[in-house]
């Protein structure tokens, strides 16, 4: 095995992770080539050099002997580092990447490459449908879930995280031209219910960056926040997330895979427009106009989303 050492993370990486953890993560980013090479030690891999991407962990281009690609992904949080495990596990054999190795201690797994390369392989001309049937198998393989502790409920979300901050928020923030959007979406917020009938383990984070594609242009989802709960959550969360602004309706249409009502679908979707604006007004962030423009097509009274 060739011995490698990294050096340490990047800059932009180093901002990225102590903007969404705090200072605090500072010693743990100086640890993380030693834990990239104990990981990598242990399994017998070459490491290559940063990926540098992601908001929550640290990656790593590394090989098997045989000269297999994977990521070395390192968590700042075990639980975090537990529970996307513990999902990409119970969905092996579906549309994820799997899980080679993976190591408590450390909270540091080897992933599958997909595509061979980071960032995955060329997106195909029919996207949004191919993406569509993987979100409907994923839920497929969720739904026979095995859990060895229970991950994260969809319903504490909505109730202990999403109703108080939105709560919070209004309080707060000027919305200023967009306040006719605001309160039009604001009762699909209030009346959210879930159906047991649906439920399975969410991917719950399905940005763009977030599917990559294999060989064969077959779409893989990665980087998870899963939780237990509606699979309408994830088909509200890719029509208004995966490209903001950009093909809203057309997913909202591929959405009608998971026969899932649209009266029903619409409100889930207004009410995480709502909170996205809400979060990017709080924070400065330049995305507010596009998700307020999101939001106003969605409170539109057609009969295509009216609830």
């Amino acid at each position: 095995m060739e011995k490698r050492t990294l050096g340490e993370v990047s800059e932009e990486c180093r901002w990225r992770l102590v903007t969404h953890y705090g200072p605090g993560v500072a010693s743990w980013l100086d640890a993380v080539p030693r834990l990239m090479e104990r990981a990598a030690e242990r399994w017998k891999l070459t490491l290559g050099t940063y990926h540098d991407a992601g908001h929550a962990s640290v990656v790593v281009t590394a090989g098997t002997l045989d000269g297999r690609p994977l990521l070395l992904k390192a968590w700042v949080d075990p639980a975090r580092f537990y529970d996307e495990v513990t999902a990409l596990r119970l969905w092996a054999g579906g549309p994820t990447a799997g899980v080679v190795e993976a190591a408590d201690d450390l909270a540091v797994a080897a992933l599958e490459m997909i595509g061979g390369r980071p960032g995955g392989g060329e997106r195909p001309p029919r996207e949004l449908p191919t993406v569509a049937a993987a979100l409907q198998g994923l839920h497929t393989f969720g739904r026979r879930r095995r859990r060895l502790r229970e991950l994260p409920s969809l319903t504490a979300y909505l109730h202990q995280e999403v109703r108080p901050r939105v709560r919070r928020r209004l309080q707060s923030v000027d919305v200023g031209p967009w306040q006719e959007h605001v309160d039009a979406a604001l009762p699909a917020l209030v009346t959210l219910e879930e159906d047991s009938a649906r439920s399975t383990v969410l991917h719950a984070d399905l940005y763009r960056e977030n599917v990559l594609f294999d060989w064969l242009g077959h779409p893989r989802l990665i980087d998870p926040l899963p939780m237990v709960g509606d699979a309408v959550f994830d088909w509200a969360f890719w029509t208004v997330y995966y490209d903001l602004r950009h093909g809203t309706d057309a997913r909202l249409a591929a959405a009608r895979i998971s026969r899932i009502p649209m009266p029903v679908l619409a409100p889930w979707c207004r009410a995480l427009a709502l909170d996205g604006l809400l979060f990017y007004l709080d924070t400065g962030d330049p995305r507010a106009p596009r998700m307020a423009d999101v939001l106003a097509w969605l409170s539109a009274p057609t009969s295509r989303n009216r609830s």
